[in-house]
């Protein structure tokens, strides 16, 4: 039986993984360091704006992040326009 994955462990998984600490990602989601280490830890959740910068971030899916799929490769992302995201 294969254990859940919490979408928290995904983002702090993803940080280790790429050698970054918790201050790195906090500046680029421009946060706090308390308030990315919440997210980390699951006392905090993070909102969509957060989710979406991860994503680009990292080169992955939303759904990856959230827990909707453990394919980490992104879906062809929509070219943004003028006035969008």
């Amino acid at each position: 039986m294969q254990e859940k994955t919490y979408p928290f462990e995904r983002i702090r998984n993803l940080r280790i993984d790429n050698d970054l600490t918790q201050e790195e990602i906090a500046t680029v989601l421009h946060v706090k360091q308390n308030t990315y280490s919440q997210y980390e830890s699951g006392t905090l959740f993070y909102p969509l704006d957060v989710v979406i910068k991860l994503a680009e971030y990292y080169n992955t899916s939303v759904d990856y992040l959230v827990g909707l799929t453990d394919e980490t490769s992104p879906y062809p992302r929509a070219k943004k326009h003028a006035g969008v995201l």
